[in-house]
């Protein structure tokens, strides 16, 4: 995929003039927000050609492109979104470009750990907050590691699901505060005790609120994550080049800073 979409820059370079003044449009998914905006920033400087990201949710994202919004590359938190645009003739390969995981966010105070954690997810006195599964890759992850409980625990899939608070990527969940993840405003704010989000941004929260836990997944409910990134028809030169610098060791090595694994740096 990677050597398709390498061929596609050469062919867009030759047949589409640079227009310096027009922004490379961006859409991503929110987890990748800080990330890229340094890989955007990286991009800016080395080649005098300006970004205009658009984050938040991958499948709402994805919609919107679908249903005719103008947007020249989709960096998804799943390989299912921007490839449904790639079936439907909308854009071109898709290629893996970043992994993750899921992680547990738990509020200070809470006494838990990997081998406890599926117990404080089922106790009916503690908070769980999820994404919303449809709209954010996110909430489909947290979903899949409930099926995985059940496979521990008959039932509970059916008691984590009854209980789980979609808190984000809906379309009418709270934007974060300026400087804040969203993940650890709403644990600060005790909306939830515990939040299965993506260990990069359990991390970032983490920065923001020292005392706010990481607890990994156990292997038994340890669910990753593969990002995939896909250049809309039509998109410019400069989307193409954005795209392979995204994919580039240096926008790999930005991607790492922040936590992300970068499947295109040598091993």
């Amino acid at each position: 995929m990677l050597a398709r979409l390498a061929v596609t820059v050469a062919v867009a370079t030759i047949a589409v003039p640079a227009v310096a003044s027009e922004p490379v449009l961006l859409h991503a998914a929110g987890s990748l927000r800080t990330a890229l905006t340094g890989v955007a920033g990286a991009f800016e400087a080395a080649s005098g050609k300006r970004v205009q990201a658009k984050y938040g949710p991958s499948g709402t994202l994805k919609d919107e492109i679908a249903n005719g919004a103008h947007a020249e590359i989709f960096a998804s938190a799943n390989m299912e979104h921007p490839q449904a645009l790639a079936t439907a003739g909308k854009s071109g390969p898709v290629v893996l470009f970043a992994r993750n995981r899921l992680c547990a966010l738990v509020r200070p105070g809470l006494a838990v750990e990997p081998a406890t954690i599926l117990d404080r997810m089922l106790d009916v006195n503690v908070k769980l907050g999820t994404s919303t599964p449809r709209a954010d890759p996110s909430g489909d992850y947290a979903w899949e590691v409930f099926r995985k409980a059940d496979r521990l625990r008959p039932g509970a899939f059916a008691a984590l699901e009854k209980k789980a608070l979609q808190l984000t990527g809906g379309p009418n969940a709270p934007s974060a505060p300026p400087g804040r993840t969203i993940y650890g405003a709403l644990v600060a704010e005790g909306k939830a005790d515990i939040f299965l989000t993506y260990c990069t941004s359990a991390r970032e929260a983490q920065t923001q609120n020292s005392s706010q836990q990481i607890v990994p997944l156990p292997v038994e409910l340890a669910v990753g994550a593969d990002y995939g990134l896909t250049v809309l028809n039509g998109s410019s030169r400069q989307a193409y080049e954005l795209a392979m610098f995204i994919l580039s060791i240096d926008g790999q090595r930005v991607l790492v800073k922040h936590g992300f694994a970068a499947p295109a740096l040598p091993q």
